[in-house]
């Protein structure tokens, strides 16, 4: 496949994958209380690998590593970073893979190009061959949820030669649609859709920055609104129907519905990570999407590895069924449901996702991967 092809159904899958990205905070109810749910997570909290750096498709990358055996390499969505891995990477380096999370373009302690047309579908696909370059590796396993998930489905289409496997957490491969992303959106969500909001320069970015903290709680939560039941009862007009964030960030703190998932000293690194670094990276990916749509011309999707995907009960943007009809694209794939889950799904449920991970891994790839 001629990678001018490949590249071109990334925009497509990115287009619409957007639509899970910051808003469809985990929905599910916590069998343990809001506080001792809380208490218990921050009794397991984890911490991240020191960074390493390498230099890749022309920025400086932070990545961060554990373990020896298949690379495993872990892709985040937005607004998220490396870290939003912290539970996946010590599980896979304790089963036997070589788990590597980098900060992704834009993010984080990675470099920050400041042209929004350096953030193409082609652009963080170069990056994470850049990345296995600069560590030596031949192929990998490609692991992503939000855009990381558009990222890691457009792998195989753009680097065949680089990619093992693929695993979409809560992101399923879909087709490139038949109009611009943009358009589409602004004609079934209207002009206050967060994605249609996001082309806007430098609008949503200062919004967000205005209160970092007040942000992460509106976006990082649980059960309430963000419950695929309670979703279903909204108004057709209502701001989280259409997924108006900058609208519902208007809202007090003490109105979001349902529950922060973050403990106290996560909440802290997010937070004091967009403080330093603003939203500006992660927003120009979505300032991308018709861009990528335009690259995804005469693509022909087809996936010739080993996949997974992982759907979450209570995603109220991308739910499983979101995934139907993937085989006819992937014709060896696996899929798997986690109930009770939102849209964060690894930092949600970790122990259930890493579970479903390291037993799919162990079955396609086998212990002589961990070598």
């Amino acid at each position: 496949m001629q990678r001018k092809t490949a590249r071109a159904d990334a925009s497509a899958a990115i287009s619409r994958r957007t639509l899970i990205k910051s808003l469809a905070a985990g929905a599910g109810v916590a069998a343990l209380g809001g506080r001792g749910l809380l208490a218990a997570r921050a009794a397991a909290e984890v911490e991240l690998p020191a960074p390493k750096y390498v230099q890749t498709n022309g920025i400086r990358m932070a990545v961060y590593e554990a373990g020896k055996g298949l690379p495993v390499v872990l892709c985040h969505g937005f607004p998220e970073l490396a870290y939003s891995w912290r539970h996946q990477i010590p599980a896979l380096a304790s089963a036997g893979y070589h788990a590597i999370a980098p900060d992704q373009r834009g993010y984080g302690l990675t470099e920050r190009p400041k042209e929004v047309d350096a953030y193409t579908i082609v652009h963080l696909c170069d990056d994470m061959v850049g990345l296995l370059d600069a560590k030596g590796i031949e192929k990998a396993v490609f692991c992503g949820h939000d855009w990381g998930g558009f990222v890691v489905w457009m792998m195989p289409l753009l680097h065949p030669d680089r990619v093992a496997g693929v695993i979409g957490v809560n992101t399923p491969l879909m087709r490139r649609t038949p109009v611009p992303t943009i358009q589409m959106l602004k004609q079934f969500l209207g002009e206050d859709n967060y994605i249609v909001a996001f082309q806007e320069p430098g609008v949503a970015d200062k919004a967000f920055s205005a209160d970092v903290r007040k942000t992460f709680a509106m976006l990082m939560r649980r059960g309430g609104l963000f419950n695929a039941k309670e979703f279903a009862k909204l108004p057709p007009d209502a701001p989280e129907r259409k997924f108006e964030l900058l609208k519902m960030l208007q809202a007090p703190e003490e109105s979001f519905p349902g529950e922060v998932f973050l403990t106290p000293r996560e909440m802290d690194f997010f937070v004091d990570t967009y403080t330093k670094t603003g939203f500006t990276g992660g927003i120009n990916w979505y300032r991308n999407i018709d861009r990528n749509w335009e690259l995804g011309k005469d693509v022909e999707y087809k996936v010739n590895v080993p996949c997974l995907y992982v759907g979450a009960e209570n995603d109220v943007v991308l739910p499983p069924s979101s995934a139907n009809g993937m085989e006819q694209m992937v014709p060896e794939l696996e899929k798997s449901t986690i109930a009770d889950c939102g849209h964060w799904t690894q930092q949600e449920k970790p122990e259930e996702l890493n579970r479903i991970i390291i037993d799919w891994l162990n079955r396609k790839f086998g212990d002589s991967a961990k070598s």
